[in-house]
């Protein structure tokens, strides 16, 4: 792992994603209704809709919502026809940045993506062109103090790629996306419990900013994630230190 704190990488970021509680509902409806309709209203079929269902489960989404959602996504109800796209770029200091999006106007979030990247010195890529620095992957990261051979046995039995921890004590996990529920369903089979999970793009090579482009940097990723059709950015820099 880098020589930076991940530890406290992710504390930052899990504040971060607590900080933006407020539009979370709106983008897991969206995640549910497209991943309804991509693979069907059955979640124990349909391995993506039961990722987003407990996401919306743990955001304390009630139920008759989730039920709406899957509903709209199956076709059972008249609603906004979404589609996924991605956009990729850069920041300062030429970090990488990953958006995906859920939108039912292309137009709209190409124009909103470009104008949060630009104002803060960054710039919209071409497809493929930062792709290539992310690995597509299941992730779990475990608190400094969880027992390494506890989560080692349990994940590799589960089918999971890879265990590696820092000098922190941050103990993360890494499988193909396909083997994510079963290695979930495992750990929460021995009650452990990971600060961050998920289906993520995780940066292969991160990059130090200096500090004017890490608070630069930061108000790109702020500015995307405050936009409605956003649903996940991703970027190749280290954010832990700024403000």
């Amino acid at each position: 792992m880098a020589g930076h704190s991940k530890w406290a990488n992710i504390q930052h970021r899990k504040g971060r994603q607590d900080a933006k509680r407020g539009k979370l509902w709106t983008k897991i409806i969206r995640e549910v209704t497209v991943a309804a309709r991509a693979g069907g209203p059955d979640p124990d079929a349909n391995p993506r809709l039961r990722m987003a269902w407990d996401k919306a489960t743990a955001a304390n989404m009630p139920k008759d919502n989730i039920l709406r959602a899957v509903q709209r996504g199956a076709g059972g109800i008249d609603g906004a026809n979404y589609e996924e796209i991605r956009y990729e770029g850069y920041g300062p200091g030429g970090a990488a940045v990953l958006i995906d999006c859920m939108t039912d106007n292309r137009q709209r979030t190409v124009s909103e993506v470009r104008h949060a990247l630009s104002k803060n010195g960054g710039n919209l890529g071409q497809d493929g062109s930062v792709a290539f620095m992310f690995q597509h992957c299941g992730q779990f990261l475990f608190a400094p103090g969880t027992s390494e051979e506890q989560v080692m046995e349990i994940a590799l039995d589960a089918g999971a790629d890879d265990i590696q921890s820092d000098d922190d004590g941050l103990i993360e996990v890494t499988c193909e996306p396909a083997r994510y529920s079963a290695v979930k369903a495992a750990f929460e089979a021995a009650t452990l419990t990971p600060e961050l999970e998920g289906v993520v793009m995780k940066a292969l090579n991160e990059v130090e900013l200096n500090a004017e482009d890490t608070e630069r940097m930061q108000k790109i990723i702020d500015t995307l994630e405050g936009l409605d059709d956003v649903q996940d950015v991703y970027t190749t820099a280290i954010l832990e230190d700024a403000e």
